[in-house]
């Protein structure tokens, strides 16, 4: 197996490290170099047992058993720019973009098209940039992470492209898939709680997303998103929403040549891992950065509580 490694500025951030945005260079932290970005190149007769492969975190232990959904910035550091008094889809947006996390103008269209207002439980501060609870022991993940993984899967969303996204939720970046892959696309959300299914095809419909929901270019459905959903593969683009202990060799399998997969990979410890499959059948994956999701396991284990 051949491996190449790269180097990523990191901040040690409530005992897990976070790529630091531009802004928080003021804090004076200098952390040593680490090998972040981890290549490997796999050959086709082992795809199967690649996808089962993962490559562990070097990120300490975290604290809190049960994790929401991908918050990347941990305790103090998130007060910095949490953004509790943003009121608005477009001041969260400058927001995000103010202090590096977003870099894409694209990301940033896309974002203020899909107001999170409609996609997060009433009574909660939509616009504040954290995980948030969202029932059936399911969270929606912060901004920042919706951003990260919009800009890591930009350039497999075009019009026309297939996107899927494993534990769409309450379907908020689903909708940001169907709004970017267009009418001539085919965005695709998968959730094994029923209930979920049923609230995000609610919440798409008040949004900028609904004509693409009502002719039939953007879907969701009940399914386990293990297996992922093979009507409309191969796919462009994979998202999952959730860690998974090994990568499932169904989204590898659905997963077009020229395609992208992010998926957070890790019990305890996990990593943001991209991985893109070659023309020629192999796969390039690597660790972005060190994250904490909610694990992806069956409909009964997540209603138990994992």
């Amino acid at each position: 197996m051949k491996m190449r490694s790269t180097s990523s500025l990191s901040v040690i951030a409530g005992c897990c490290r976070y790529r630091a945005p531009l802004r928080l260079s003021f804090l004076n932290l200098t952390p040593p170099p680490l090998n972040h970005h981890r290549l490997c190149i796999i050959p086709p007769p082992h795809l199967a047992a690649a996808a089962a492969a993962t490559f562990s975190s070097r990120c300490c232990r975290l604290p809190d058993p049960h994790p929401s959904t991908g918050n990347s910035l941990f305790s103090s550091m998130e007060r910095f720019w949490s953004g509790s008094s943003i009121s608005k889809n477009k001041e969260m947006v400058e927001h995000l973009k103010s202090y590096g996390v977003m870099r894409s103008s694209k990301v940033a269209e896309v974002m203020e098209t899909i107001d999170r207002a409609l996609f997060v439980p009433e009574g909660t501060q939509p616009y504040v940039d954290s995980p948030m609870q969202i029932g059936y022991n399911a969270t929606i993940s912060a901004p920042h992470m919706h951003a990260m993984c919009l800009e890591l899967l930009e350039n497999h969303l075009k019009p026309g492209m297939h996107a899927l996204d494993i534990g769409s939720g309450t379907g908020y970046l689903t909708a940001c898939f169907a709004v970017m892959v267009g009418s001539q696309g085919r965005a695709v959300g998968v959730e094994h709680i029923p209930e979920l299914v049923e609230t995000s095809i609610k919440n798409i419909k008040k949004s900028e997303a609904a004509p693409l929901f009502e002719d039939g270019s953007f879907s969701v459905h009940v399914g386990d998103g293990r297996q992922g959903w093979p009507e409309f593969a191969p796919y462009d683009a994979i998202h999952v929403g959730a860690a998974a202990p090994e990568i499932p060799p169904a989204l590898i399998e659905q997963l077009k040549p020229g395609g992208r997969l992010v998926i957070p990979v890790g019990n305890v410890f996990q990593d943001l891992q991209v991985v893109d499959k070659n023309t020629d059948g192999t796969l390039s994956v690597r660790s972005e950065t060190s994250v904490r999701y909610v694990p992806l396991t069956s409909r009964d284990s997540q209603i138990r509580g994992y």
